[in-house]
């Protein structure tokens, strides 16, 4: 429970500590709204190395060299844990954005740091407005953002790693429509430091592994029609392969 009490005290501690530095980077918004994203992304990556280093987790990543370094690219991953997202913001390179649930609009402090590193809230309940979210996210990827969405829709709480919810097909028109590479991603060993015995946090190591990317309208026409199964079979792959 020590390292849960800790955790939580630097979140509240940071989100509270931050409300100054949050309504700068407001006033900086409206004059460079990219040297505020920059300057966002530089201290959320910062604080998210720090919950890492204390709950212990430690990360091994694989593949780095097939990300694009020239374009932004839509990240498509397997999904266990909130510490996905802790190591995946910590790994990747240049500007990257999540898909969040719109309940996380809820809080207020946290919200406004996700709304400034490029995240998206997505109604799952409202096909018009997830249409919204995906144009949203269109639009991101053609300035320059890279964005990472979990195509299960929410955490996989099966016991077998290898066992994924289906992807839902519609995770991937933000690549379709910006035409920008996708990403498989499989992550490994998230859910043992947290989810699988909530609330304490133990130690533990993280292996995320990046795919080679591939873009839809390439795929053969039947794999084309369904790219969410697909990303889903390399990133299952991926898994299969480390056993």
């Amino acid at each position: 429970m020590i390292r849960f009490i800790v955790v939580a005290s630097t979140l509240i501690g940071f989100l509270v500590s931050s409300a100054g530095t949050l309504w700068r980077l407001k006033k900086l918004e409206k004059t460079d709204p990219d040297a505020m994203a920059q300057q966002s992304l530089r201290t959320v990556r910062w604080i998210l190395g720090v919950f890492l280093r204390q709950a212990g987790v430690t990360v091994t990543v694989k593949g780095l060299e097939n990300i694009p370094q020239d374009r932004p690219v839509l990240y498509v991953g397997n999904h266990r844990s909130y510490f996905d997202i802790l190591v995946g913001y910590t790994t990747v390179p240049g500007r990257l954005g999540f898909v969040a649930k719109k309940e996380m609009e809820r809080y207020p402090f946290l919200a406004q740091w996700m709304h400034n590193v490029d995240c998206l809230f997505l109604d799952r309940k409202d096909v018009k407005e997830g249409l919204k979210t995906i144009l949203q996210g269109v639009e991101k990827v053609r300035h320059g953002v890279s964005i990472w969405i979990f195509p299960e829709g929410t955490r996989n709480r099966n016991e077998d790693l290898k066992d994924l919810l289906p992807f839902k097909e519609g995770s991937l028109k933000i690549a379709e429509k910006a035409g920008c590479p996708v990403v498989p991603v499989a992550i490994r060993g998230t859910a043992e430091i947290f989810e699988k015995h909530i609330p304490r946090i133990c130690p533990g190591h993280v292996t995320i592994e990046f795919g080679e990317p591939f873009i839809v309208k390439d795929l053969p026409p039947e794999e084309r029609k369904f790219a969410g199964a697909y990303a889903q079979k390399k990133i299952l792959e991926m898994l299969e392969k480390e056993g």
